[in-house]
């Protein structure tokens, strides 16, 4: 059996790598987006361009925040039900 902690540590686990399946939905997102993009790209003028996609990688950033602090209370959350399940439980 391996050991989780020591292939987390060897770098063989990477907690930030992409592992979504691309799902019917997520595909019909995707193409809805890249629809938009055209669209968009279509009508502006550059100025709005260089001011939308401005807009684009501050809002990556912003999720980018959010998804790290959801993975970090996720864990913690995890670490919390292991816990009680075999330590705090044994205490009664």
């Amino acid at each position: 059996m391996s050991n989780f902690i020591e292939d987390f540590y060897y770098g063989n686990i990477e907690p930030q790598e992409c592992t979504t399946n691309l799902t019917a939905k997520i595909k019909k997102n995707l193409s809805e987006l890249a629809d938009k993009e055209v669209q968009l790209a279509s009508i502006l003028t550059n100025k709005e361009k260089a001011l939308f996609t401005d807009y684009v990688a501050t809002y990556i950033k912003f999720s980018s925040t959010c998804n790290a602090d959801s993975f970090t209370v996720g864990f913690r959350l995890g670490a919390r039900f292991t816990y009680d399940t075999f330590i705090e439980n044994k205490k009664g």
